[in-house]
């Protein structure tokens, strides 16, 4: 990993629309040299895949819901299962095993509070949890995909 690579990374967050040729000029590359670092990247899985970011009020998932649950259950197997019964759920959209006083963290995704309660009611159907606490979130201050790069180790030195 390089200047090089981490410029491309940069690059591709703000937007992975660009043509390899466009992002090939700003690094300072050709295109096929550009190109195989964007796909030996792919390989390492540096880049794990590429997608469109929708914008949630027009899909109408415009309800961000944080959801702490605690359980009395602490076993590999009650992790499996409910992983299972999580990954069911498209409105889920994080999901964390935290550390501390909650055990896991959801970010749930839904059209309003009534659509959150039927969420809510589905999953409390299928898994026993001992506590859940659901928070809103009344408005989104920052909210992006791309990763901070500046703790990448560049040619066996951290950062630049």
């Amino acid at each position: 990993m390089d200047r090089l690579d981490r410029k491309i990374l940069r690059l591709l967050q703000e937007d992975t629309t660009l043509a390899v040729a466009d992002l090939a000029k700003k690094v300072g590359l050709s295109t096929t040299p550009c190109w195989r670092r964007i796909q030996k990247l792919e390989e390492e899985g540096v880049i794990r895949k590429r997608v469109a970011l929708l914008d949630p009020a027009k899909v109408n998932t415009k309800v961000t819901c944080f959801v702490s649950i605690r359980t009395n259950t602490h076993s590999q197997e009650w992790l499996k299962r409910f992983s299972e019964v999580i990954v069911d759920f498209p409105e889920v959209v994080e999901f964390y095993r935290m550390s501390g006083d909650v055990d896991y963290l959801l970010r749930v995704v839904v059209p309003d509070i009534a659509a959150y309660d039927a969420f809510y009611k589905r999953l409390i159907q299928r898994i026993e949890i001992r506590d859940v606490s659901s928070s809103f979130a009344m408005e989104q201050i920052k909210y992006t995909t791309e990763l901070p790069l500046d703790y990448l180790a560049i040619d066996g030195a951290r950062g630049e």
